[in-house]
């Protein structure tokens, strides 16, 4: 169209009065979206070449990838998992709760308290002892007292810490227990193991207490040992003998303690340092 001509002049005025009507149709009348549509789809194949560059070379070096390097992108993998499905299980307590209550109380929920995952490398061969042997131990930090949590809920507690490796005992071992509460109302007690996996007892529960089957227990943080709005167990069973000023219950385990072999170690969280005198910040007056 420009090539040279009696008119140049004019070719020029009538390719700009096309491109002024091809905007002003865009532009008012959305005329050329179909039009744009089809030239998408036809640079589509250029976009394809101009990133098949790219997806060969990461397809190549998917070829080179070793087993090992493999197994431990998956062991992070789940990791991260497992601390993700932490953090859903207390953040669905905590929102349970009143915000404006917990205000009042003056309750400072740390929704991350550190963690470290160890794996569960060993379990105690005694049938009346309820432990399992991690690979985590005094040289992570972990120190008896520590809460051990799975994917579903708590698990026990550090009872021996070694260089290497430390001892958990679990909620079902039957000297263990938990101070809890139920989510619905805040209704405190105590759970005791059984020494059934699969079995946990509510103790000392008032015969007018309302309670229910299928009621969800969190750690209360009562004593100060287990973080607390971790998910513990849920009501399976409640009976009243006539007379008895104490109704029987029992719980089953949120946790899967003869099944979980990745665990989280959960360190309490750091306490502000106290001077002398009295003073949180050192400064004095």
């Amino acid at each position: 169209m420009f090539v040279q001509g009696p008119v140049p002049g004019f070719r020029l005025f009538l390719v700009v009065l096309v491109s002024a009507a091809f905007i002003v149709a865009d532009a008012r009348f959305d005329r050329l979206s179909q039009v744009r549509s089809t030239i998408a789809t036809g640079l589509a194949p250029v976009y394809w070449l101009g990133n098949a560059p790219y997806q060969f070379a990461d397809w190549a070096s998917g070829l080179f990838v070793s087993k090992d390097e493999l197994q431990q992108e998956n062991e992070d993998l789940r990791a991260r998992l497992l601390i993700l499905e932490r953090r859903a299980l207390k953040y669905a307590a905590l929102a349970a709760e009143n915000n404006e209550l917990r205000r009042l109380m003056n309750s400072a929920e740390v929704l991350d308290d550190r963690v470290i995952v160890a794996e569960v490398v060993g379990v105690s061969p005694d049938p009346y002892s309820h432990e399992v042997v991690i690979n985590k131990g005094l040289r992570d930090g972990v120190t008896p007292g520590q809460a051990i949590l799975d994917a579903h809920g708590l698990m026990g507690q550090v009872v021996q810490a070694s260089q290497l490796t430390s001892r958990v005992l679990l909620l079902s071992d039957s000297s263990h227990a938990v101070p809890v509460e139920v989510v619905r109302n805040g209704l405190r007690a105590i759970l005791l193991g059984t020494g059934n996996p699969d079995a946990l007892d509510l103790v000392h529960v008032p015969d007018t207490a309302d309670i229910r089957e299928g009621d969800l227990l969190v750690s209360s943080g009562l004593g100060g040992r287990f973080p607390r709005g971790y998910p513990v167990a849920e009501v399976s069973r409640i009976s009243k003998e006539p007379g008895e000023p104490f109704v029987s219950i029992q719980a089953t385990p949120k946790a899967e303690l003869n099944q979980s072999r990745l665990v989280l170690v959960v360190f309490p969280p750091a306490r502000p340092e106290v001077s002398d005198a009295g003073d949180p910040t050192g400064e004095g007056e």
